[in-house]
């Protein structure tokens, strides 16, 4: 063999091993009922925080653990543990996507992303959009 030929085999196993490795980490959107189902993989769920019930989180003895209650889009509540600090303005939010497994009937969370009122229009629609 050429080492031509050899060098576009060892080119093409890494493609092949990368698109791998992306595919067995997608995640998918679903529920807290899915994800009770699924505990051992991992899903984005979306909803919206319990203002009624208490955050926790004290930097002090963990900064890596925030604890929320949250309601996803069919109406379940679950005990969230985001294992990050807690982020800024979350009490703010509008909707919330978490990433992360289902544990002993906790959600544990490695990922947050929020939606915040537009600091734009002040939370407010406008007109004509």
């Amino acid at each position: 063999m050429k080492k031509i030929h050899i060098i576009l085999i060892i080119i093409i196993a890494v493609a092949i091993g990368a698109l791998i490795t992306t595919l067995g980490n997608t995640s998918t959107y679903a529920d807290f009922a899915e994800a009770q189902k699924n505990p051992g993989s991992e899903f984005h769920v979306v909803g919206k925080l319990n203002k009624e019930k208490p955050t926790e989180y004290n930097p002090v003895v963990d900064a890596d653990e925030f604890v929320f209650y949250m309601i996803d889009n069919n109406g379940e509540e679950k005990k969230v543990v985001l294992h990050k600090t807690k982020p800024q303005d979350f009490e703010r939010s509008e909707q919330i996507v978490i990433i992360g497994k289902m544990h002993e009937g906790d959600f544990h969370a490695n990922e947050i992303l929020m939606k915040c009122p537009s600091k734009y229009n002040d939370g407010k629609q406008v007109a004509g959009v």
